[in-house]
């Protein structure tokens, strides 16, 4: 089959198309023919060489497929809802950039309905991200705030959504006019970071009190400044580090705030725990998918073979929404 595996680190020219054998179906595993997959900041990162594969883990690129259900695993449990012919989503630890993945059940599930098959592969990363950190790990309640960091990326885009779904305001922080636009369409309230001081625009915004909870990609840069624009309980999502791996923090600040900051990945957590992610979704996101409220927001689509453009094109920092790749 046709795959997109490792090669040396660097920038999106050591991307490439080869031919490699199909993966063997596992007991527990579902086998997939893909029909998009999508491009990840973690990819980005696995292909300069800094987020490498789990332990075991095919060496193929990425985290989040569509596709259509070919075999099924002889352990795959009776009762898992998944048949032959099936047109469905997963999570994986790696291996999408192929024609074929074969993926633990527990991280399949049915594709939404009435979605494109091709923009559903834009779905089962962020929303799994997204609810895992804001609804699972920091306990989000419905009438709080939250202050999501890059609105307009794939993360970002969805959990505006996603939180204005399930009954939270929300503030993102965007770079450009156009950008900024984009994010109130999808129902935010927007902070230029580039224009604006966000932790003074934040307060601002909710009366002085701060966001009641911080989804941050920035990492480092941002602990402290995350820590000023957090209301008393608040809690800090720490999901990226795009800006750095360390930051100071006033711990008294903290203690004082009663706040947390909590730390998170999802590529490296057991099958058993992105199974439970997997079935929150499906139970309180994938109706809000099917009726509309969460859409999936691609902004281009580019065959496999032109994988090197794609990750160039998602480097450039311009897309808004999800880059998806089509074998």
């Amino acid at each position: 089959m046709r795959a997109v595996p490792e090669t040396t680190p660097g920038g999106p020219e050591v991307l490439a198309v080869v031919d490699v054998p199909a993966p063997g179906l596992t007991p527990e595993g579902v086998r997939i023919r893909v029909r998009a997959a999508g491009v990840n900041r973690a990819d980005v990162m696995q292909r300069e060489g800094r987020y490498p594969v789990p332990p075991g883990a095919s060496t193929i690129f990425g985290l989040e497929v569509s596709g259509t259900v070919l075999e099924l695993g002889a352990a795959v449990p009776a009762d898992s809802g998944l048949t032959v012919g099936d047109d469905v989503v997963a999570l994986l630890d790696s291996g999408g950039y192929a024609e074929e993945v074969v993926v633990p059940a527990g991280q399949v599930l049915p594709a939404p309905a009435g979605v494109d098959l091709v923009a559903a592969a834009g779905l089962p990363e962020v929303c799994a991200t997204v609810f895992s950190n804001v609804f699972m790990a920091a306990a989000a309640r419905e009438g709080e705030t939250v202050l999501v960091h890059g609105g307009t990326g794939g993360i970002g885009s969805n959990a505006i959504q996603m939180c204005r779904a399930l009954g939270l305001r929300v503030l993102t922080t965007v770079g450009s006019p156009a950008k900024a636009a984009a994010a109130r369409e999808l129902g935010a309230e927007t902070v230029d970071y580039r224009q604006e001081d966000f932790v003074q625009r934040v307060r601002e915004l909710t009366d002085g009190r701060g966001a009641d909870i911080v989804l941050d990609v920035v990492g480092g840069p941002y602990l402290g400044r995350n820590l000023d624009a957090l209301a008393t309980s608040g809690r800090i999502a720490v999901i990226a580090t795009q800006g750095g791996r360390t930051g100071e923090l006033d711990l008294g600040r903290l203690m004082a705030k009663r706040a947390a900051v909590i730390g998170t990945t999802l590529r490296p957590r057991p099958v058993a725990e992105k199974t439970r992610i997997m079935q929150a979704v499906q139970e309180h996101v994938w109706p809000h998918v099917e009726s509309g409220a969460v859409r999936s927001i691609v902004d281009r689509t580019f065959p496999l073979e032109e994988v090197a453009q794609a990750h160039e094109y998602f480097d450039s920092g311009s897309h808004i929404g999800k880059v998806l790749l089509v074998p």
